[in-house]
């Protein structure tokens, strides 16, 4: 087979990778469409909001298709993040014919274990972090104020803290990818641990709501993963400095 007629086949086989991917990502949102349906999905969304709000309190939409749109995008949002085990698994296929052996004993535990820590993320971030943050601004508020959020700007919000912890909760990853690539040792990841530390706050004020719930609840994480990282790295790391045994000794 040419150079020319291989690319082509991979063109092929790219295009239909992405149309199953597209497929499934299609045909999970019209289910979730139809059932529970979109508004359902929302409310599910908000849920942590509206426990906090006032009794009676309700959401409001100042657009005129606002109501619908939003729903809509949370309803891709949900079927996007039950696809993507599916996406990822038509993109590992792709890939993983053209990875030597080693790479893809490395590679394929680093996919799994980013996809659930992403998860574990935007999970914490709304079981725990969203109630405490909601009822921390809603005591904080004046009684003379009835809160009513807007619900594209709520979207916009948990869009931006799922993406901030899923992110978050990589730093495992990341440390142990640095020290296999050989980029830093275990040693420099505790020396710079209060540098880290800083990197950290900074971060947190940055991303999170100008509250100091919503920054403890990213920056404490951060710390704690980016021990669990190095915690991991040691054993990453002895195992790239243990020396190849020779066939032939093995064999004796």
């Amino acid at each position: 087979m040419s150079d020319q007629e291989s690319f082509i086949s991979h063109l092929i086989e790219l295009r239909e990778r992405l149309m199953k991917a597209v497929g499934a990502l299609l045909v999970f949102f019209v289910v979730l469409f139809i059932w529970p349906g979109s508004g359902y999905i929302y409310d599910l969304l908000a849920a942590p909001l509206m426990s906090a709000l006032p009794e009676g309190a309700k959401m409001i939409a100042t657009g005129v298709i606002t109501p619908f749109m939003v729903p809509v995008k949370v309803t891709a949002l949900a079927a996007f993040l039950i696809a993507l085990p599916y996406v990822l698994y038509q993109a590992w296929a792709f890939i993983a014919p053209g990875l030597y052996e080693h790479e893809k004993k490395l590679a394929l535990p680093i996919v799994v274990a980013s996809t659930l820590l992403f998860f574990a993320g935007m999970a914490f971030s709304y079981f725990f972090v969203f109630g405490r943050v909601f009822a921390f601004i809603n005591d904080f508020a004046p009684k003379s104020i009835t809160p009513a959020p807007d619900i594209e700007a709520y979207l916009s919000f948990v869009m931006t803290m799922f993406l901030a912890f899923g992110v978050a909760f990589e730093i495992p990853i990341v440390v142990v990818i640095l020290v296999r690539a050989g980029v830093v040792s275990v040693a420099k990841l505790v020396d710079i641990r209060p540098y880290v530390a800083l990197g950290c706050s900074v971060a947190a004020a940055i991303v999170t709501p100008p509250d100091v719930v919503s920054m403890l609840a990213l920056f404490i994480p951060m710390l704690l993963l980016y021990e669990v990282g190095i915690f991991f790295a040691r054993f990453v790391q002895k195992r790239a400095e243990a020396p190849d045994v020779p066939a032939s000794e093995k064999e004796t």
